[in-house]
């Protein structure tokens, strides 16, 4: 729950990818003639030639097509297909899926089933597009991997002339991205963990603001995040998996429990909430801050983008089942879904009440997981450089880590609404870095290999995609800024 190709060289590159030529292929041959040394030289040339093109769509060889990353790489713990498919769906199956059913809510079923499936396939296609330009970008480079933040400044660093301005801010650029997402998830499980748990006291005790079980579980919060080892939350985090898949049965139980017709749902939702939709959805679905770091520990990552690679064969179920669940759930509870499906189980069951109960306790867990990625990369990124030298070194990463707790719980106790803060970050963050900038570095990294027809529908496309991107991003984050003005603080 906590959150995420063949040996030829064409499928390593991606089916959007240029065919590679040898460098050299591209030289005329020579007729032969009389002279036999030309005849050699000649069919010495024919031997290089794997591929001729005609000019008009001929393609830029690369630098050097005998360096793999993949067989370069050196990782003391490779994971195996079947343990990178188990991550991806960890990865990808988290409070998000929860939020399904106000998604549906917001879109209605039609809209809703539609566009899941659609935004499914955009987040795998960017993905494979990032992964095709990240192995690209490796092999001209010769490293044997990069991080996000890395491959996108190697993308500007090859992209054209006016604009490579660019590059020293755009590893920046992205690892921001990658914080405020992590920051953001983050805040979005202190109002997971505190609804739930409120939804549960509630029923028992006197009513209480949310905001006060937010500080109830501060002092939690902080103190696990002090781990510095991520080791002693392994046993943690397996229980937390086990939890996890037991609440969700439970959950599925209530939600097929006497379901309405369907003709008390709306198929088409409000055009104003829409854009709602989109950022559930992303953010429920996308899971781009773990791609490249799955990709880079698997034992063969050359299966990881193929047709059935791991990428296709997790991203399939994954699609599939949050349409699944967002279709049946806004079937059952239609306009009064809640930001958490679990908010709508019955108050007055036990069974009902546990899962609530569990699902907060594993939150925690991926609560503490999502803080050590975010400190990990402001730690490591931009602090750590600057206090090499001094001598209250461990003091001032305690400091980070107290800091990114206080700043996840001022945001939640600011905005304490699950639906708002998840579609937010999904439209603020997610629109970004897992359609858009995959799509950017897409056509850096090959903006001069493609001529003619192919260039034009190589650049359509990605421009395509940046569009979308860029219309969720703006359209999705204003909605919700407005929502949230409204009900939290014009009110």
């Amino acid at each position: 729950m906590c959150g995420h190709r063949t040996t030829d060289t064409e499928v390593k590159h991606g089916i959007d990818n240029p065919a590679m030529l040898e460098n050299g292929s591209t030289e005329q041959v020579c007729t032969p003639e009389k002279n036999e040394k030309k005849v050699s030289e000649s069919k010495e040339v024919l031997t290089r030639i794997t591929v001729v093109k005609s000019p008009s769509s001929l393609e830029k060889p690369p630098l050097d097509d005998d360096y793999d990353p993949y067989l370069h790489r050196d990782v003391k713990h490779p994971t195996s297909y079947s343990d990178t498919f188990f991550h991806m769906l960890k990865a990808s199956l988290g409070t998000g899926i929860l939020a399904m059913p106000n998604a549906f809510h917001n879109a209605g079923f039609t809209v809703g089933t539609i566009g899941t499936l659609v935004i499914g396939f955009l987040c795998t296609y960017a993905i494979h597009s990032l992964i095709g330009a990240g192995y690209e970008l490796c092999r001209r480079r010769k490293v044997p991997s990069m991080t996000y933040p890395q491959t996108s400044e190697a993308a500007f660093e090859e992209g054209p002339q006016w604009l490579r301005w660019f590059t020293p801010y755009a590893a920046f650029t992205t690892q921001l991205f990658l914080i405020l997402y992590q920051i953001g998830a983050s805040c979005i499980y202190v109002v997971f963990m505190a609804s739930n748990i409120k939804a549960v006291c509630d029923e028992y005790y006197a009513e209480t603001d949310v905001r006060l079980y937010m500080v109830y579980i501060l002092i939690p919060l902080i103190l696990i995040c002090w781990i510095r080892n991520l080791k002693l939350l392994a046993p943690f985090s397996s229980a937390a998996n086990f939890v996890t898949i037991v609440s969700f049965g439970i959950t599925f139980y209530y939600i097929f429990s006497d379901i309405p017709h369907i003709s008390q749902r709306q198929a088409v939702g409000k055009v104003e909430n829409m854009p709602l939709f989109f950022g559930t959805v992303l953010f429920a679905m996308e899971a781009i801050g773990v791609i490249l770091p799955l990709e880079n520990e698997m034992g063969n990552p050359k299966r990881f983008a193929s047709p059935f690679g791991v990428l296709n064969t997790s991203m399939i179920p994954i699609t599939l089942l949050y349409t699944f669940v967002g279709f049946f759930g806004y079937m059952k509870f239609g306009e009064k879904a809640e930001g958490s499906i679990t908010l709508n189980l019955p108050k007055d069951e036990v069974l009902a009440q546990s899962v609530k109960l569990m699902l907060a306790a594993s939150i925690y867990m991926c609560y503490a997981l999502s803080c050590y990625v975010a400190f990990d990369l402001m730690w490591n990124g931009w602090i750590a450089a600057k206090l090499e030298k001094n001598e209250h070194k461990t003091f001032w990463e305690y400091v980070t880590r107290t800091s990114i707790v206080l700043v996840t719980f001022t945001l939640a106790v600011a905005i304490p609404n699950l639906e708002l803060f998840i579609s937010l970050i999904g439209a603020l963050c997610l629109a970004t870095m897992g359609i858009a900038f995959p799509a950017i570095i897409q056509m850096l990294t090959f903006w001069d290999y493609y001529r003619g027809f192919s260039f034009v529908l190589f650049l359509t496309k990605n421009m395509i995609l940046i569009l979308i991107a860029l219309l969720g991003f703006f359209i999705g984050t204003s909605t919700s800024l407005n929502k949230i003005y409204h009900e939290f603080f014009l009110s």
